[in-house]
């Protein structure tokens, strides 16, 4: 038995990097979160500074260390979980990135990505990386800083460049420029790694114009990914997931046919579909859950782009609430006989749609439409787009699928929202007793890997169901708002986009 208590997890976010200190039986001891700032260089541009996000992965690491009994050498091992996709291009002599972090949700990419469907390079692409080709992945992104920063695509040439998604930047600090890896899942969504022979692709490369000596050596997500000596006493890094994956497997999503969904800034839902890579026919992804000991595990994964951000949009673009946690209650208060729609594509339509041209518009104004009323549409807004989500896995699925959705991220805390989730659903809904299910996940693996915490079934065992939502709603209401959602997808699809 490990002689140490903790394992520390980093959970680095689109908003927010936080750090989070886990107890033997799971528990949450300390914790630590810092927000940063967002940049929008232009329209559809979404950017980060690397620094920001190493800065604040490094303080609140230092703050839950400085309150721990022994501080570093109580700290068993460390696990990370990223935003993914977000592209990050550095120096490897220097350590500073060339560039700003292009976020995940940027669409600057666009034209790119066009100009290779048109050339028919999509169906290859969907084949070796189960992605589909749009600017959300990260290959276009280092295509775009390597063609955009100047003498880039020469320093890449000549092998001094690293690229990394978001774990690998804060590995390569955390060890101090000694180690540059990732793990398989964060690999899985560069669009540059097959996800059948489980290595970087040659061919996708060329077609992106990356050198391969840009890119992190790939590993399990439970591995030796080396030593921190940052504060004070040497602390192994055991584990690496990306954000989505690491909440599949906090959840215990670890059979075949299980599936979670997480509400952050967007909605992510996960099926675990085991040694099966299923190649979705309705624009799903084709991802891969997790590795470990070198056994691939797949899944099925749909992605909403906005979830959370729809409320913060309520709070910060229309000044209608002064909190998130006030939506619930303001669309609780809506007149039920108001059936106002709205579908926010404000950064575009993700999955089943995958419309990067989209953009949000509600839908059944009338004089008596108020502040209630558009608090309730967007949040009511999650669960449809979770319907179709769900919709479509479960016609690529032809195999036994749970019945009950497992539900995390800051989204779940509203009774309200998660009651509509399991009336639009028509499924059990299951929210679990902590709720901080991705920093969990990572937290998971670094424990297994360290010996501190359980093997798979051990720990799903010790999963707890906070609190169950049944199907309430009668069917003809439901099937209605389902029929009328589809309209205005269906408007919004429809309608020219471009001026």
């Amino acid at each position: 038995m490990n002689s140490k208590h903790f394992i520390l997890a980093i959970d680095q976010g689109t908003t927010s990097s936080r750090s989070m200190l886990f107890d033997q039986k799971f528990l949450v001891a300390d914790q630590s979160q810092c927000e940063f700032p967002q940049h929008f260089p232009k329209s559809g541009w979404v950017e980060h500074s690397p620094a920001d996000i190493w800065e604040t992965t490094l303080k609140t690491c230092k703050e839950v260390i400085s309150r721990t009994h022994d501080g570093a050498s109580n700290i068993a091992a460390i696990g990370i979980t990223n935003q993914r996709e977000t592209t990050i291009v550095w120096e490897r002599s220097t350590g500073k990135p060339i560039y700003n972090a292009i976020v995940w949700q940027d669409r600057r990419t666009a034209v790119l990505c066009d100009s290779l469907k048109k050339d028919d390079f999509e169906a290859l692409i969907s084949a070796k990386t189960g992605l589909l080709l749009d600017p959300y992945f990260s290959a276009s992104k280092i295509a775009w800083i390597l063609d955009n920063v100047a003498n880039a695509r020469e320093k890449a040439q000549r092998g001094e460049l690293a690229f990394g998604t978001v774990d690998s930047w804060i590995l390569w600090n955390l060890t101090e420029g000694k180690v540059h890896a990732t793990d398989a899942t964060n690999a899985s969504r560069t669009m540059l790694y097959n996800i059948h022979s489980g290595d970087w692709d040659d061919e996708l490369l060329a077609l992106f114009n990356v050198p391969r000596s840009m890119l992190p050596v790939v590993k399990n997500s439970a591995d030796d990914f080396g030593t921190t000596t940052l504060f004070g006493s040497p602390v192994k890094i055991y584990g690496i997931a990306g954000d989505q994956q690491a909440a599949a497997i906090g959840q215990a999503c670890f059979d075949v046919g299980m599936m979670k969904s997480t509400y952050g800034t967007g909605c992510f839902a996960l099926l675990n579909t085991g040694e099966n890579a299923v190649a979705s026919k309705n624009r799903l992804l084709t991802t891969i859950a997790y590795q470990l000991d070198g056994k691939v595990t797949y899944a099925l994964e749909g992605s909403i782009f906005i979830a959370g951000a729809a409320v913060q949009w309520l709070r910060d673009g229309l000044g209608i609430i002064e909190s998130a946690e006030q939506s619930s209650a303001l669309a609780a208060k809506a007149d039920p006989n108001e059936e106002v729609y709205m579908v926010p594509a404000f950064t575009g339509l993700g999955a089943p749609w995958w419309d990067a041209d989209a953009r949000g518009a509600i839908f059944g104004l009338t004089r008596n439409t108020g502040p209630a009323e558009i608090a309730k549409a967007a949040l009511e807004s999650v669960c449809y787009q979770t319907l179709d989500l769900l919709s479509a896995m479960r016609a690529d699925w032809n195999q036994p699928q749970k019945t009950v959705l497992r539900v995390d991220g800051g989204m779940v805390a509203s009774d309200w929202t998660m009651q509509c989730l399991a009336d639009i659903l028509e499924s059990p809904v299951e929210r679990p007793s902590i709720i901080e299910t991705t920093a969990m996940g990572a937290a998971w693996l670094a424990g297994s890997k360290t010996g501190l915490w359980p093997d798979q079934q051990q720990f799903a065992s010790t999963w707890e169901c906070q609190k169950r939502f049944e199907p309430k709603m009668e069917k003809p209401l439901r099937d209605k708002k389902v029929a009328r959602w589809n309209q205005a997808i269906n408007r919004l699809t429809a309608a020219p986009q471009k001026v």
